[in-house]
Order: structure tokens, then sequence, then C-alpha cells
């Protein structure tokens, strides 16, 4: 009957089982980490990330040989001229539309952003920018919104002009989304967003209502543009970030920057770094998803574009040629994802065969750096742009 005695040995039973079972789980954190160190050695050897920088190593041209995958060659013929800016173009881009032939592209020279009817050849309208220095543009998917960006450090949106308008006039936004974007005088931009420290790199809708931006100041944002701020900051690059590619289906985007690596990120999650991609030995300035968004492109300054798969973590093919040594600025898939289309300092575009690695065609009709080009979503016809002033639509 030592009620107290007895009180004080269950105590003591239960701090040793306690201090039993906190000696379990240390030990089975040891060997969870000694596991997944096990599984990290074996998975780098099924990667073969000791030879992950080796170019001798084509695995998608041994696949295509060995499947006797035909090399075909495309015959692409220079459409269409479209002539009326005044300066270097940098960037273009198409609507999502796949019925439509409307373009914008983006002048640093004359300072504007304008809308192009590809198949009739002729500028439809045209939005003076306040600042002159535009770098990127970007259609909104319904094609109602156009983004850009530049040395300004702050992402712009207009209202898409009415036919016949030289300047855009934002009256108010109409249509399912409900952006606050307010009604401003003639030639103003509806909106603007600036929280980047550097020049805007690049700028890609995500749906009606966020569109992602890339900057020289080694990030992305992720803009809500309901609310007029930003939604998630991206940070894992070293340098500047110059381009976005983003594969919807999955909430996925890759960047190409400076450091000379490829990021791939989660937009869904905060800070979501997926994996990195070393590969290249100068700076990125293109990437772009293939059709399936398993895999993605990327193009450098050191002559080279690479095509990486996301679920091997591997470089499934190098595409380059010894005679061409000039930086390559811009890089698309075609719509089957047959083949890529690369433009090049040299003046010149490059299709290449993705399976087989060769290059198939090379177009030539601008008379300066090729500065970006794009493939329509219906994939027949491809746009390219140059310092030369002036947008070609190629066609088979």
């Amino acid at each position: 009957r030592h009620a107290t005695g007895r009180w004080i040995c269950k105590d003591m039973k239960r701090i040793r089982h306690v201090d039993r079972k906190g000696n379990n789980r240390v030990s089975e954190v040891k060997n969870m980490k000694a596991d997944v160190a096990k599984l990290l050695v074996q998975l780098r050897k099924l990667r073969a990330l000791d030879d992950y920088t080796n170019d001798t190593l084509q695995p998608l041209s041994q696949v295509a040989k060995e499947a006797e995958i035909p090399n075909l060659h495309p015959q692409l013929r220079q459409r269409q001229v479209l002539k009326g800016h005044v300066g270097k173009i940098y960037a273009m881009s198409w609507t999502e539309d796949a019925k439509s032939s409307l373009l914008v592209s983006a002048c640093r020279g004359d300072g504007s952003l304008a809308l192009w009817d590809a198949v009739e050849g002729k500028m439809t309208e045209q939005i003076q920018l306040i600042s002159p220095y535009v770098m990127t543009c970007a259609f909104s998917p319904s094609a109602r919104i156009i983004a850009s960006g530049g040395f300004d450090q702050t992402v712009t949106l207009h209202e898409r002009p009415h036919r016949g308008n030289r300047i855009s006039r934002p009256t108010g936004m109409e249509g399912r989304s409900s952006l606050a974007l307010s009604s401003t005088p003639s030639g103003k931009p509806a909106a603007e967003l600036a929280l980047h420290d550097g020049y805007i790199s690049c700028c890609k809708f995500i749906d009606e209502s966020h569109v992602l931006t890339s900057s020289g100041d080694a990030t992305c944002i992720l803009w809500d543009l309901n609310k007029l701020t930003s939604d998630t900051h991206f940070i894992g690059h070293k340098s500047d970030v110059m381009s976005v590619s983003v594969m919807r289906d999955s909430g996925l985007f890759v960047s190409g920057s400076s450091d000379a690596r490829c990021n791939l990120w989660d937009y869904r999650q905060k800070r979501a770094l997926v994996i990195s991609f070393p590969g290249h030995e100068s700076d990125v300035n293109s990437v772009a998803f293939f059709p399936d968004g398993n895999s993605f492109v990327s193009a450098s300054d050191d002559s080279t574009c690479r095509h990486f798969d996301l679920r091997t973590f591997r470089q499934l093919q190098l595409y380059a040629r010894s005679e061409i040594t000039c930086g390559i600025t811009s890089v698309a898939f075609s719509y089957s994802g047959k083949h890529i289309f690369a433009g090049y300092d040299n003046f010149s575009c490059y299709t290449w065969d993705t399976a087989h690695g060769t290059m198939t065609q090379r177009l030539n009709g601008h008379s300066a750096r090729v500065s970006c080009l794009g493939v329509h979503p219906s994939g027949y016809a491809m746009c390219s742009g140059g310092w030369d002033s002036m947008l070609r639509i190629w066609a088979s």
C-alpha cells in the first residue's frame, strides 16, 4: 500500500519506455539516411552523371538509328516579309488561336509594339511605348492583353487596340477575366508591374490572370493580374535569367540563365526549384518545352542547342556543327516536335532533326542578327525577327 512508491515506479518505467522509443527513432533516422545515400549512388550510376558532360554520348540519336526513324528534311521557303519597324526587333509572339494569323513584335529602335496580319503581310496596329528599350512581348491566351518589358525594369500591360488605331486605348477590360486594369489616357499602359531590380528579358502568360517574367536580377516572378501584385518570386539562378518556357498542363516552367544553367520550377508552389540542368558552357539565351512537356531544348552563346529530359535528368541530344561558331539567340520546336528551329547571330535560322541531331535546312534572308522566332500554333508557319528591322514568315 505504498501508493507514492508505486506511482514513482510507474513513472520511471514510463520514462525508460520513452527513452528507449527515442533511441529507436534516432537509429531509424540514421538507417534511413544511409539508405538514401545508397540510393543516390545508384541513381547517379543509372543517370551516368559522371558522363553527363560527355557530348559524344547521344542517347536520342542512337535510339533513332536503332528504331530506323526516317530523317526528314523540311522544305521551308520565305512566304512573307513584314516591314514597318524602324530599328532592331527584339521579340515576337503569335496568338494562341490556331485560326488566327495575328502576331505581335517588339522593336527597340522605334520603341513600339506592332500587331501584324502574317497572311496579308501588313501592320494592323501599333502601340507606342513609354520606354523605348523593350526586350520582350507576349499575348494573353485570349489575345486581349499584351505584356511587354525591357530595360525600364517594368512589365507593362496594354489592352489590344481596336483595328485601325495606331496606339492603344485602354477603355476597360471585357471578357471573363476580372483584371484590375484601369482606363488610362490614350497611349498609356493599362497597368504597370514594377518589382524587378533588373531588365525584363522574357514574359509568358500562364493564363488570363497570371503572367511569368524573367529578369536580369537573376529572378523570375509570377504576377497576379487580378490584384496587380507579385504572387511568387523564384530565386535560384546566379546570374541574369534570359528566357522562360511554360508547360501549363504540368504546372512547370523552365528558365535559362547567363549562369549557363537551365532550372526547372513548379509555379504552383512557393520557392519550388525542382532541379537544375548543367551542360552549357556559356549564357543560355532561350528555352522551349517539347510539345508533350517531358523534355525541353535550350540555346546558348556556346553555339549549341541541347535537349534535356525531365524524367531522367539527362541530356538527350546535342545540336551543333564545327563550322557554326556564333551564338544562338532563340529556339522553338515544330508543332510535332520532329524539328527544332534556332536563330543565330550569323543572320541565319537553322532547322535540326530532333531525333537524329542533324542539321536539315539553313534559312537565309535576314541581313543582321536573328533575335527571335516562333512557330504558329497550327504548326504551318514559322516567323523569325532580326536586327534588320524585318519579320519573315517561313512555310513549306
